[in-house]
Parts: structure tokens; sequence; C-alpha cells
């Protein structure tokens, strides 16, 4: 069966095209639009359906060929809902009167009707037209956090797993916590709109907290949150108390504060925030972070006796923490879905489906080791073309990884933009810009060229066999490294050769590669090796500051022809700006 799963909140909207439990397409909205973090629902002109185009493009399937839609509980227009006649006719006027129509969450009306039978008020009907899909496809919903959870989870082969998710807030939860265990999972924690109430407190939200010392620091929240990991460094925790003495986690894991509100959280972290040094608070909020989440995992691994987690949500996207949650005694193996914010949701609601259709012994039977994300367009005939008419080919495909590892020994800026894009918020290879590790000024000279301010080195990669020589790398995170999800210690004798990949506090977010899925990354990489001696790349990705990753071909020779890097290595070939 073809399954069209949409993750429809606020924010990092996707589309996914899956036969049964094959992948075959997921894309990120904002690809698409060239909005970052782009969300939400625009009724008329919407871009939505865009996005669900190129996701059937991309998976070779027609409208037609759909058997199921999965939504999420997000933001959704008025016209999706049964309302009454008046409720209508007010609607009706505003949107005359001020040209805007009004979006209800999902969630919030199952509370407010007192049912999670979505048959009851939702007009699917409506909502299969606006996207351009046939009226009488089957559609169902699912939870914010139980799709997280189903992400990280069934891209395992752990049969006792603690699965734990974090994140700003999906149907009226923060967190949740599960067990796996001999191909049965239970629920421990957390409170997944099932229970028709809005019994969850967002200022328990650590994700929220987060979110708000970013906001506190000048920088955008739900975008920046990035920033301030990096800056940590740089500091001190100094007002760590400060945040920590308005929270606590019970015996049983669940978060508690004594703020009564969100804006009471805010307003106190933004005071916090402002009356020391940026690098302070920064340090302050990222141990706060830290010791809370882990102490709420090793209450559940207490509960559990599981030796392996899980980790999807937003809150995961800070790569520290992660290494620490490895780090907990008696922690054999994490595993961070890549797509960890609310684009990854879709992925998971379609295995959600999938559980409650086939039962647990199926879904059991058909879970694996995620060996890539490359689940995106692929254009490597389109950018040929285009690259063959406005640009010059200096080297022939056969030789273009050496001759680009060689420009790239020689201090140029190489960026790599073949086969299929990645899925999630990391470049993994397929649209990614390479540079010298050797370099300690590349960061600064790559920052002013892409227009960013950063305060992480940027990230190396590393085959397969050389990763433990050059990082101090536990067998608990190699899964994960995989994906750029986790940070670990480079070795001391590697510190000084490779600074631009070496943050101030001696670690690096290293991404390990191996197999058939990145040929042509692997080899710049081993002819780059072979040249100079170093076995890691810089790796960052293919986008100026506050710019989605590339995705379009015309994208790609746009970032050529404005000088952001110097070379682009396509599977036909290395070119250059005319």
């Amino acid at each position: 069966m073809i399954i069209l799963s949409l993750s429809t909140g606020f924010h990092d909207n996707s589309a996914v095209v899956a036969d049964d439990y094959r992948i075959l397409s997921a894309i990120q909205r904002e690809r698409i639009t060239r909005i970052k973090t782009d969300g939400g629902f625009q009724p008329e002109g919407s871009l939505m359906p865009k996005t669900v185009a190129e996701a059937l493009r991309i998976a070779g399937a027609r409208p037609s060929d759909i058997g199921q839609v999965l939504i999420s509980r997000g933001a959704l227009p008025a016209e999706c809902f049964r309302w009454h006649p008046l409720r209508r006719l007010r609607d009706a006027v505003r949107a005359r009167l001020f040209g805007k129509k009004k979006k209800s969450l999902l969630s919030s009306q199952m509370v407010k009707r007192q049912t999670t039978d979505i048959s009851r008020f939702f007009r699917s009907d409506v909502f299969l037209r606006m996207h351009g899909l046939p009226e009488n496809i089957p559609l169902a919903d699912y939870n914010h956090h139980r799709a997280h959870a189903l992400s990280a989870l069934f891209f395992t082969d752990w049969e006792n797993a603690l699965i734990y998710t974090a994140d700003g807030g999906g149907d009226s939860s923060f967190y949740s916590a599960w067990h796996y265990k001999d191909g049965e999972l239970q629920k421990l924690f957390g409170d997944y709109g099932e229970l028709l109430s809005h019994s969850a407190f967002s200022a328990q939200s650590v994700g929220l907290v987060y979110a708000a010392m970013t906001e506190a620091l000048g920088f955008k929240r739900n975008r920046h949150e990035g920033k301030l990991t990096g800056l940590a460094a740089y500091g001190s925790p100094s007002v760590y108390e400060d945040i920590a003495r308005h929270f606590s986690v019970s015996g049983e894991g669940a978060v508690e504060t004594t703020f009564r509100s969100e804006k009471e959280m805010e307003r106190r972290i933004a005071k916090i925030g402002k009356s020391v040094k940026p690098e302070d608070a920064a340090a302050s909020v990222q141990k706060f972070l830290e010791e809370t989440i882990l102490s709420a995992l090793t209450a559940h691994l207490k509960k559990t006796g599981a030796e392996t987690i899980g980790l999807a949500g937003g809150v995961f996207s800070n790569v520290a923490l992660n290494r620490r949650a490895a780090e907990l005694p008696g922690v054999r193996e994490i595993f961070v879905f890549p797509g960890m914010g609310d684009e990854g949701i879709a992925v998971g609601g379609v295995y959600d489906f999938l559980l409650r259709r086939d039962g647990c012994e199926k879904w059991r039977s058909q879970r694996r080791r995620l060996h890539n994300v490359l689940w995106g367009g692929e254009f490597d005939a389109e950018v040929a073309e285009l690259f063959s008419r406005r640009a010059k080919k200096i080297a022939k495909k056969e030789n273009a990884p050496r001759a680009a590892a060689q420009k790239i020994a020689e201090g140029k800026v190489v960026a790599i933009y073949c086969g299929r894009m990645e899925f999630g918020p990391r470049a993994l290879g397929a649209r990614s810009i390479l540079a010298n590790p050797a370099d300690a000024d590349i960061n600064r000279v790559l920052n002013e060229r892409l227009r960013r301010t950063e305060f992480m080195p940027f990230a190396p990669y590393v085959l397969a066999e050389d990763a433990g020589e050059v990082f101090d790398m536990s067998p608990a995170i190699r899964y994960a490294a995989n994906f750029m999800t986790v940070t670990c210690p480079v070795r001391e004798q590697w510190r000084e050769k490779i600074p631009a990949v070496t943050h101030v506090d001696g670690t690096a977010r290293p991404q390990i590669i191996g197999g058939d899925s990145f040929a042509v990354y692997a080899e710049v990489l081993r002819e780059f090796k072979a040249l100079t001696g170093l076995p890691v790349l810089i790796n960052t990705s293919f986008n100026a500051h506050e710019e989605p990753i590339v995705y379009k071909p015309e994208e790609c020779l746009r970032a050529l022809n404005d000088k952001r890097v110097d070379f682009v290595l396509l599977a036909e070939g290395l070119f250059a700006a005319e």
C-alpha cells in the first residue's frame, strides 16, 4: 500500500511517501518554499500541495496510487472542521474583513469536543481536496510524541530499549517515555492527547526553556538553539542554579516546575540570561538541559533495566546532550533519529499506522538499521545539463574526486551536489560543502562567504576504518555518529592537525561513512587522505545563513556564481564558474 504521511504543525512541515514499510520519499517543506523551518497551513496559494506533489514525484507515485493518508494533529484551516453555523458565519466575516482565514489545532479540537474520533468533526474530503488528492482516500491522524518515538525505535534491532522523546510541545505534551521489550511496546510516561485534557503544563518543557534563553540572547527560537550549544563551551554555568531551582524530576521521570505559566518562565529566563555574559547564560541553560534530561533518562533506565536508548524530538538536536546520554552507566548504544525535529514525525506516523494495522509481530519483523536518509529528490541529469551550458568543467567524471581533493588541499571550497537529497536538518554528503580541516582560518572564511555567525566549528566526516584513530568514539555512539547527531572527543594527537573541526572543548561532531551510499563523497576523502595524510574533511551544509539547504539545480548554480563556493562537484565532473 502507498501511504502519504504529512507533518502539519507550526514549523518543519514535511511529506513522506512509503510503500508499506519502505520509505520511497521524504521531503521538508522548507526545501520547496525556501523558507527556513517552514510550517503552518496556507489554504490559499498553498505550497503544501507542492510539497505533496514533489514527494509523490520522487516516489514515482500518482495521487490515485495512494491507499492511506496520515496527518499529525497540527494547525489546519477552519474549513476542515465541522462548526456550528454561527461559527462558520463569524469566520467568513472575519476572513472578508481582515483577509485571514482561521486555523485550528486538530489536537485542541479533540480536547474541546472530547473525542479522538476525527471523523465526527474533521472533513477529510476538504483536506484531501486542498491537496489535490482524491476525496475518497482513507485519512487517519497520528500522535506527535508516539510518532517521534516510533521513528527512533523502528530503525534499531534492539529487544530491550528505552525510547524517550522531548521537544517544545506537541499534542498537549512535551515528553514521552516507552519501554520496548520482546516485541511489546509499553507506554511509561506522557500525556499524548488521548486523555482528552490539556493537563500538560508548557512551563515544564526544557525545550521551551532553551528556546526562551535562545531568544533572550538575541537569537531566533526554533532556529538558533544550536548556536547556544556551541557558545556554551566558551562560558561558565554561573547562573545554572537560578534556572534549575525552578525544576525537579520525580522518581517516575516526570519533569516538574514551580513556574505557574509559560509567560512567567520566559520572563524569568530572560532576566537570568541578561544578567550575565551570553556565553555564561548559554553554559548555564546547556547544563540545565543536560542535567534535567539525564535525570529523567536515569529514572526510566532504572525502572526498565534497558541498555539502549532511542531518542527523538527537537531537544535531541542538541549533540552535546546526546553524547552525555550515551555516557550514562550501563548504556550500550544510543540512536537519535536523523529527522529528530517535527519533520520526522511524518516518518514516525507511517510506522505508527503500520503497527496499529499489522500488530507487533509483523512490525517487529520489518525493523532494520538505517543506512542513510537519502530520501529527497535527485537532479543529476538536470544539473549536469544546466552546468554544461552555464559553468566550466575542469575535471571529467572519472577524475573529479581527485581534482576536488586537490583543490580542497590548496584551500579552496568545494560543494558536492550528487544523487538524492538528505532528509532532516543535517547535510550528510549529498548537499554538502567540503573544506580543509587543517586550516584554522577556514571557519572565518566560510562564515563570511556563507554569511553565517557560528560558534561551533564545522563538522568533520571520516571513513569508518579511520574513525577510531581520530576520535575517541565509544561503541555506544557509533550508530548515531553515522548521522552527525552526537559529539565525541578528538584524540589529543589530532587536535592541532585538524583545528577547523575541533571545538574549544576538544570535541567534534563527526559523521562516519561507509558502504555504497556515499560513493563520490567517500572517494573525495580517500583522495584527500592520499594527498595530505589527513583522514577527515570538513562537511557543512550547502546553504547560506538563514536559507534552507539548496535543493534545485538553479540554486546550486547560483551559489557557485555568487562565490559562496569555488567549485561544485557533480556526478558528471568538477565545475567552476564561467
